[in-house]
């Protein structure tokens, strides 16, 4: 329905942890899940490539703008197909937007929060971290909730909040397989890493 070339001029912005790379990243593992739980993977390969078109307008509702803009992207192709790939990227977000429901929404939703967790999670919440002027590293408050975070949100605490849980919110076998590896990664690094910041190994 689109290819790689044409997916990529219609992102015009996007820092480490949403470039373009993300967005590949993403593709290859929808693509994967959708293949091993039968799926269609055109319709996921085509969702996973327009995802985030919608973030040149920021990141609230991003979803929505992006499978707003969908229709004309994808003009001339079957309009069941185009309302698929629509209602996928209108359900991949993490904190907002409705749940997914169809297979294939299943697969980018997935797909995406796999990509926000194991070695390469990791690597997005400090680019993203230092990007902003996070500090390395900073104790997390028993209870901490990131809407009362003021300024003292680093990747330790992003790590508690939403990466900690991303496993469990995961909704096809394939990814909850890939995110079990992924996540036990995560945990035993974030642990190495306040080791190491508190000088005991």
């Amino acid at each position: 329905m689109i290819s790689v070339e044409q997916a990529r001029a219609l992102y015009t912005q996007g820092d480490a942890a949403h470039d373009f790379d993300h967005v590949l990243r993403v593709t290859a593992l929808a693509v994967r899940i959708a293949q091993a739980e039968g799926a269609d993977v055109e319709i996921v390969r085509t969702a996973a490539l327009l995802h985030d078109i919608g973030l040149d307008n920021g990141r609230a509702s991003h979803e929505q703008v992006a499978a707003e803009r969908v229709p004309q992207i994808l003009a001339g192709h079957p309009r069941e197909k185009v309302k698929a790939v629509a209602q996928a990227i209108r359900s991949h977000r993490f904190r907002a937007g409705p749940p997914p429901r169809t297979l294939e929404a299943k697969c980018l939703f997935d797909a995406d929060k796999l990509d926000a967790i194991g070695a390469v999670g990791v690597a997005r919440a400090f680019a993203f971290g230092g990007a902003a002027g996070q500090r390395l590293w900073a104790p997390v408050p028993e209870g901490y909730d990131e809407r009362d975070a003021g300024d003292e949100h680093t990747p330790v605490h992003e790590f508690v909040v939403k990466l900690a849980k991303i496993k469990d919110r995961l909704t096809t076998p394939t990814g909850r397989r890939i995110g079990q590896e992924r996540h036990d990664w995560m945990v035993a690094f974030f642990a190495r890493l306040e080791r190491e910041v508190k000088g005991k190994v």
